[in-house]
């Protein structure tokens, strides 16, 4: 007897749609196909090879692409406290760290790799790969998948769970999005990587500040000044430009203002937790103190070296010696610094992508296609992107459970 439930797709929310249909257990047989030669290679390289699982605290709100309204009825389906009890049930503690973020136990990816492959396998699950589903097609009120060497299987039903584009050697490389569309579903005008560190001239004076790290905030404004986005965090300035948490989190908000708006900019401010006037009064009570020795108390000295030069000032000089259009210059270097973004590098570096099937032609309460009966859609391929943090697995999780207990429900 063939398979009565595929899932397209073996990661995060493909191995969680299977777990729950075949626990379900009442559509009989659960195969999950993967075109990967690496099983779940994502899982693996996620959070520096330890995975974070989740966030303590995950809401719609650390979400972008579909509608807040929308994200929130799935994650509430399967929320942070089901997520830590789901993998204590599989044996994988979760320890919380101080950014909020939890991992396993063991700071090993494979620990959770594990435990969701041998769930699957516990529940019945056959787990085919290499095996890349190149066409899904509808026939007779079911379905019939093939594969890149010419194998073909047939299903009842079907749950799609291939990911978007975001680094692709590990398999996702958006072919989803054409199985999609042949099964009557659209994809957002706009797929480009989220997450993802974003590229400055060479020549431009952070990239000669490569390894350091320091917290900052980011803001995206147009090119008339409005602000469209704003992300806190640590910033890693690289010998390509910009990484670390708060640039992945405002790459997305970037990219997406310069389809509308080539003129958009990101700024930092390198002390965020001071306020303009603080700064400012600091600055003109220096007396015979240097610019750099005060900066130096909040800021690393190379970067303070490299801020003055921006500013076209010399750190070394006594405070009371500097003008007011050098104090200005200097405050803006410190908090409105423009950052003339390049570009980005690229979904072989990002770790999500933005766009996908909206959630509109999907019924929130089951992830069934609106306009596909008997297939499903779930994770990365849906227009959902979150922050860093584990607030995309948390989504996978969701939504890959949503799926699952509804399709194995006939």
């Amino acid at each position: 007897m063939g398979p009565r439930v595929a899932v397209v797709g073996a990661g995060a929310a493909g191995l969680m749609a299977a777990i729950h249909a075949a626990r379900r257990g009442e559509c009989g047989p659960v195969v999950a196909l993967d075109g990967a030669r690496t099983l779940g290679a994502k899982i693996l390289v996620s959070g520096g090879g330890r995975c974070n699982v989740t966030h303590h605290a995950v809401d719609e709100t650390a979400f972008a692409g579909s509608t807040r309204p929308a994200i929130r009825k799935v994650l509430r389906r399967f929320d942070v406290a089901r997520t830590v009890e789901f993998f204590a049930d599989l044996g994988v503690a979760l320890k919380r760290e101080e950014t909020g973020k939890l991992f396993p136990v063991s700071d090993r990816a494979r620990t959770v790799l594990d435990a969701l492959a041998r769930s699957a396998r516990d529940a019945g699950v056959a787990v085919r790969h290499p095996w890349r589903v190149e066409a899904v097609e509808r026939r007779d009120g079911a379905f019939v998948l093939r594969s890149a060497s010419g194998e073909r299987l047939e299903a009842d039903r079907v749950v799609l769970a291939s990911g978007g584009c975001s680094l692709p050697k590990t398999g996702s490389d958006g072919h989803g999005y054409a199985i999609a569309r042949r099964l009557g579903h659209s994809v957002t005008p706009r797929v480009f990587p989220g997450l993802v560190p974003l590229t400055l001239p060479r020549d431009h004076p952070l990239c000669a500040l490569s390894g350091l790290s320091v917290p900052a905030r980011l803001e995206v404004r147009t090119a008339s000044g409005r602000r469209l986005a704003r992300m806190a965090g640590s910033l890693l300035c690289t010998h390509f430009g910009l990484s670390g948490p708060a640039a992945l989190d405002i790459s997305r908000y970037l990219i997406d203002a310069r389809f509308d708006d080539r003129g958009a900019t990101l700024v930092v401010n390198w002390l965020p937790a001071m306020a303009p006037d603080a700064l400012d009064a600091a600055l003109r009570e220096l007396g015979r103190r240097t610019p750099g020795t005060l900066l130096e108390r909040w800021l690393p000295d190379r970067l303070v070296r490299t801020l003055c030069a921006v500013a076209g000032i010399d750190g070394s000089r006594p405070g009371h010696r500097l003008t007011r259009p050098e104090r200005v210059a200097l405050a803006r270097a410190l908090m409105d610094m423009p950052l003339p973004v390049t570009g980005d590098r690229g979904f072989g570096y990002a770790e999500v992508t933005a766009g996908g099937v909206p959630l509109s032609e999907v019924r929130l309460e089951t992830m069934e296609s609106r306009v596909s009966p008997g297939f499903y859609l779930c994770g990365e391929i849906c227009d959902v992107d979150g922050r860093i943090g584990g607030f995309n697995f948390q989504w996978a999780w969701a939504s890959g459970y949503v799926a699952g207990v509804s399709v194995g429900a006939c």
